[in-house]
């Protein structure tokens, strides 16, 4: 793995320990472990620009999986420190399918070095990718759930559920496609980096739920929305959502929560 990188992640690792402390803290003035008994706890989506940056800097898709195990353990400590002080529900998201990502497609568009999905127009090796960090980190939930049996520990799949409408945009309002995005820098996917969005020189959609990417890197509210439908009034999560909530139909900003930032 690559020193300087190493050490980004390993600031990333002391940030959240630093978070945790304060949490503890904070835990000796209240009643932590009943606050955090009762919310609904969504873990990032961490990882996301732990990948990012490195790709975007040209780096191996080979190098990359060796960030894999330390971002993986990285997500577990977090989960064991917020059972240890209370946590019963927690919802773990694995990674989108970054393949079909503006700012990707951009950096690769016209390489002879990768392949693009003739169904969907995305980049196959990095959705393998997304879909390898997605196999590890469930490793890693089954042994929490082992060690864990009373605790609620549910996996979000991001990827399958945005992964309905990057196969039939269409069918989700998404008249102007799912790959270009919505405000950007010109370009076949509207992505340049160096014209971020809100730059003088970026164009801005007039419609931007009819897009499901914003920004070359995020995707608009209008997909938001269909991920938060997929996962907890879907069928996108394990164990399903509604199993462990059978008489509540959640809605967003009803449940108290606690969010762990993505990295």
């Amino acid at each position: 793995m690559n020193i300087s990188y190493l050490s980004c992640i390993k600031t990333i690792v002391m940030f959240y320990l630093s978070h945790i402390i304060l949490v503890r803290s904070t835990c000796l003035f209240a009643d932590c472990k009943n606050f955090l008994q009762n919310s609904l706890i969504l873990m990032g989506e961490i990882g996301g620009n732990d990948y990012n940056h490195p790709i975007i800097a040209g780096k191996t898709i080979d190098e990359i999986k060796s960030y894999v195990p330390l971002i993986i353990d990285t997500i577990a400590s977090a989960i064991y420190e917020l059972i240890d002080l209370g946590a019963q529900t927690l919802v773990v998201p694995g990674n989108l399918p970054i393949g079909c990502s503006s700012a990707y497609l951009t950096v690769y568009y016209g390489s002879d070095k990768v392949e693009l999905d003739n169904a969907t127009g995305c980049l196959i090796e990095l959705n393998k990718f997304a879909e390898y960090h997605n196999t590890m980190l469930q490793i890693a939930l089954n042994q929490i759930r082992e060690l864990h049996p009373n605790v609620n520990v549910i996996y979000a799949d991001y990827y399958n559920a945005a992964m309905q409408f990057y196969r039939s945009p269409q069918d989700y309002g998404f008249t102007n496609g799912a790959l270009t995005a919505c405000c950007g820098g010109g370009g076949p996917y509207n992505y340049n980096l160096l014209v971020a969005c809100a730059d003088p020189s970026s164009t801005n959609c007039d419609h931007p739920e009819t897009y499901a990417n914003w920004d070359g890197l995020h995707l608009t509210e209008a997909a938001y929305h269909v991920l938060y439908k997929s996962l907890f009034q879907g069928t996108y999560t394990t164990p399903r959502f509604n199993t462990l909530c059978p008489t509540s139909n959640v809605q967003v900003g009803e449940a108290s929560s606690l969010i762990i930032a993505s990295s």
